[in-house]
Formats: C-alpha cells, structure tokens, sequence
C-alpha cells in the first residue's frame, strides 16, 4: 500500500523566533496603548510641533524592554527616544520602532494607528511587525511569506490564527490606491492623478502597507517626508508579501541614515509584478 505523501506545513511567523517576539512585543504595546486610550489623557507637543502622548512613551518602553532581552546587542532607533536627544548608532543590524504610528487618528479616536517594528539588516528591512491594537489587527513578514492574524492586545501569539497574505498583481488597468487620511499633499495628488483610479482607500498610519500586502490596493504613494520608523515595518511586509517598495525616484528606500536625520524624502508601494522605476520630475529620496 502507498502511504500518501504528506504535503509541507506553510511557514508561520513562529517558525522564526524573533519575528515571534517582535508580535509579541507589538502586542504588549498595544495593550498598554488601549489602557491609557480608555484611561484618557492630555496630549503634548514635541520639539517639531508633532503631537505625543503617554501612550507613545509607554507603547515604546515595552516594546524597547522586549527587544533589549530579545537581542540585548542590536541597537534600537526608537521615535520617542529619538526625539529626547538619543545618541544611536544603528550599525549594520538594527531595530526601528514606532510605538505609536498615527498619533493623530489616536487622538480622533477612529482606531486606525498601529505600532511598528522592523529589524533592518545591511540597509533593507528584512523583517516586519504592524500591529493596530483598537482593530486587534496584526501583520508579520518576513522574506518570502507575509501573514495577517486577529489578535487582541496582549494576547499571546497563536500559530494556528497567522493567515498567509500576498500582494496581488498589479492591473494595467484602473487602480486601487491608498492614500493618507491625515498627511495629504500635492506631489502625492499629482503622482496619482497620473494614472487611472478605480477607487481610492484612505486610511491612517502604516495600515496602508498592510492593505497592499493583503492585495486589497496595488499602490501606496507618499511624496512627503517621514521617518524612517514610519515606513521600515510596513516595507518589510510589503516585501515579504511579493510587492515593491521603492524611492520616488525608483532607487532603493534604503534604512539607517543618521546624517538625514532618519528622514525619508517620500516612498512608492506597489503591489506584485510592478518594477519601481523612476517617477516623473520626482525628487531624489
């Protein structure tokens, strides 16, 4: 008798012990993040006129405590401590975190921020963690396989709730297209109004990554200038899920650059089958 041939297990975020750990680290932010959500509190003004509140602070002391026993030797690029005058040399391996990405749709109250974390190696992201904490939404890649799982805040990471995502490919005809819901400009506008819209998706934070990596839209522009905390998780998943992340000149979105300030002069996301290639009259990133 023929024994039947056993097919091979999908990979799951859990295979690799560290992307684990990074899930489980957005986790315990989030639920830190939920308690002063419910709790109430007054929100502040940092040095470049941006908002922060306890929540942010709170949100990256776990986050930083995690990967400090995770691993105690990779150094941390994180938005608050950045932002108090930390010293960091990132090196060729390093972390980058946002505890609290959307400060602004956390003020609204619409849910619809998310914590960040990426592990960067040799200037690439290579793994990446987007955890929305009101929608007890989370996303992991890693290279070659990206998963979205439902996980309430500070639950423990179940391998058996990861659902493998991908990017769908790109149509040469109209597009799907997400686009800031808080931080629209013109460049961005124009860049879009160049091509052929099926429906634009709004939506705050770095969420927009994910609705790429699970193939919902085909591309993401931002023209305007962020962080590189802001992007470096959101790049590794759409990565991991087969798209492009790229530059608005088509040039590699490289990370680490503590000379720019960790300024990141606009990105493109595209979803599968997409070549970044050089955006029109685009500025170099």
């Amino acid at each position: 008798m023929t024994e039947p041939r056993l097919m091979p297990r999908a990979p799951l975020p859990t295979d690799s012990p560290l992307l684990a750990g990074l899930a489980e680290a957005a986790l315990a932010a989030g639920l830190a993040i939920r308690r002063v959500e419910q709790e109430g509190f007054t929100p502040e003004e940092k040095a470049d006129k941006s908002p922060v509140t306890k929540a942010d602070r709170e949100a990256e002391a776990i986050i930083c405590d995690h990967l400090a026993r995770l691993a105690p030797s990779v150094p941390v690029i994180a938005e608050e401590a950045n932002a108090a005058g930390a010293d960091v040399e990132p090196g060729l391996r390093f972390f980058l975190v946002d505890p609290l990405d959307g400060t602004r749709e956390f003020l609204s109250g619409n849910g619809e921020y998310t914590v960040n974390i990426a592990l960067v190696e040799d200037g690439l992201p290579v793994l990446g963690v987007v955890y929305a904490p009101a929608l007890a939404l989370l996303y992991a890649g890693r290279p070659g396989a990206a998963f979205r799982a439902v996980r309430a805040p500070g639950a423990p990471v179940d391998a058996q709730d990861w659902q493998p995502i991908g990017c769908r490919r790109v149509p040469d005809g109209p597009l799907c297209v997400a686009t800031s819901r808080s931080h629209g400009d013109l460049l961005t506008d124009a860049f879009v109004a160049r091509h052929e819209v099926a429906e634009l998706i709004p939506a705050g934070s770095a969420l927009k990554f994910g609705l790429v990596a699970e193939g919902k839209v085909d591309l993401y522009p931002r023209f305007g200038t962020v962080m590189e905390w802001d992007t470096a998780a959101g790049h590794a998943l759409v990565n991991a899920a087969g798209g492009t992340v790229a530059r608005t000149d088509g040039a590699p979105l490289t990370y680490g650059h503590k000379d720019r300030g960790f300024k990141v002069n606009g990105f493109v996301a595209w979803g599968a089958g997409r070549a970044a290639g050089r955006t029109p009259g685009a500025a170099p990133g």
